[in-house]
């Protein structure tokens, strides 16, 4: 393959899309192996090991479609689940190019274990690989397969190899950094979420980013507080005019790089339901993060009817309660007088009275107004 011709700028633009994919690497993996003509080619994201899979993307010559192949695959499982421990082509230099036949003759080759057990079962002979890795620690392994009667692999094809590596490298590097920012992500949109806050992203014209689970059921809802093209909308005219007026003054302050401005707003609802409360505040961004159709404004949403979900067993932890104790704090967090909880446990008010006070002591408040504020500011609800 020309390194300067149009087939290989095709390539490397199929590499550096990989982290963009549903499945990561899924169009240039199969083109990867049809360019270095091998039967097989690998490329190991995370190494299995005990108790864990490991994640390792396959194409295999004469699969349906381009498609990788099925993780369940013999050639996946075995490798996982009995012949990595054996692999003698594992933990290579990183940005050296090594064939299997650089580390094991012919002979020592055919009298392995890893060879009868694994590689002759699915016709291969001939493996070309290189490892590399990203600063933060994350390698990837990238190995072809190819059958005895293909041939061995040559010299362009190591050259080849080295050619590409640096662009693997770098789009090693941008897929570990999405998968970190996405977990993150998720991780703090549960922890909204738990904490029955919704919540819904703005971009600088107004228009809805994205929403979290909460959000999207209140705004389903129209009770108050809806979405019409995209937009925020509070029904009748002059709460609704208070809320546009809001959402440009938040925005045209993060746009000036006030990130302190904030606007509160109450919404009325209909049907016995209590009114929301809306806070709405810039998302602050860095100086290259300002480009059209970014976040630019949140908006939390609380409503009152929402119970909150602090978990017995967490506050039992947190506090040293028992579970009678810890379900007595959340019955009181929720509103609920101390007559009301004993009636709705069935249990006496002297043993109410009994665990309040069992409460009292290991908590270190002293009234129960301070403890329904405990609960509701203690970490409980993320458990």
């Amino acid at each position: 393959m020309d390194r300067g011709g149009p087939d290989y700028d095709q390539l490397l633009g199929l590499i550096y899309e990989g982290p963009l994919e549903a499945r990561p690497w899924q169009s240039a993996l199969p083109r990867l192996r049809e360019v270095f003509g091998a039967q097989v080619a690998s490329l190991v994201l995370r190494p299995p090991a005990e108790d864990d899979r490991g994640l390792i993307l396959n194409s295999v010559r004469d699969s349906a479609g381009n498609n990788l192949a099925d993780p369940n695959d013999w050639e996946v499982s075995a490798y996982r689940e009995q012949f990595f421990a054996l692999d003698p082509f594992i933990n290579l230099p990183l940005n050296k190019v090594v064939t299997l036949q650089d580390m094991l003759d012919g002979e020592e080759l055919e009298n392995s274990d890893y060879y009868r057990h694994y590689l002759q079962p699915v016709d291969l002979f001939h493996i070309l690989g290189i490892d590399t890795a990203e600063p933060g620690g994350m390698v990837a392994r990238l190995r072809f397969s190819r059958r005895r009667q293909d041939g061995a692999f040559e010299r362009a094809d190591r050259t080849l190899l080295e050619s590409i590596t640096p662009h693997l490298q770098r789009a090693i590097h941008i897929y570990a950094r999405l998968s970190r920012t996405t977990t993150e992500r998720d991780l703090y949109a549960g922890a909204v979420d738990q904490l029955s806050v919704a919540t819904v992203i703005l971009d600088e014209t107004g228009r809805i980013l994205n929403t979290n689970a909460l959000a999207k059921a209140l705004l389903e809802e129209r009770n108050g507080l809806f979405m019409k093209e995209q937009h925020l909308q509070i029904g009748g005219r002059d709460l609704n005019r208070r809320l546009q007026e809001a959402l440009t003054t938040v925005i045209r302050a993060q746009q000036r790089g006030e990130a302190s401005v904030v606007r509160a707003l109450r919404v009325p609802r209909e049907n016995g339901h209590q009114d929301l409360g809306l806070v709405i505040r810039p998302i602050a961004s860095s100086e290259w993060g300002e480009a059209q159709a970014s976040p630019c404004a949140a908006v939390f949403i609380s409503d009152p009817d929402l119970r909150e979900s602090a978990s017995q067993q967490t506050l039992g932890e947190l506090f040293g309660l028992t579970p009678a104790e810890a379900n007595l704090a959340i019955l009181l967090s929720r509103g609920l007088s101390l007559a009301e909880v004993s009636d709705s446990q069935n249990v006496s008010q002297h043993t109410a009275r009994a665990q309040l006070k069992s409460i009292f002591a290991k908590t270190g408040v002293s009234r129960q107004a301070e403890l329904v504020r405990l609960v509701l500011k203690s970490v409980a609800s993320l458990g």
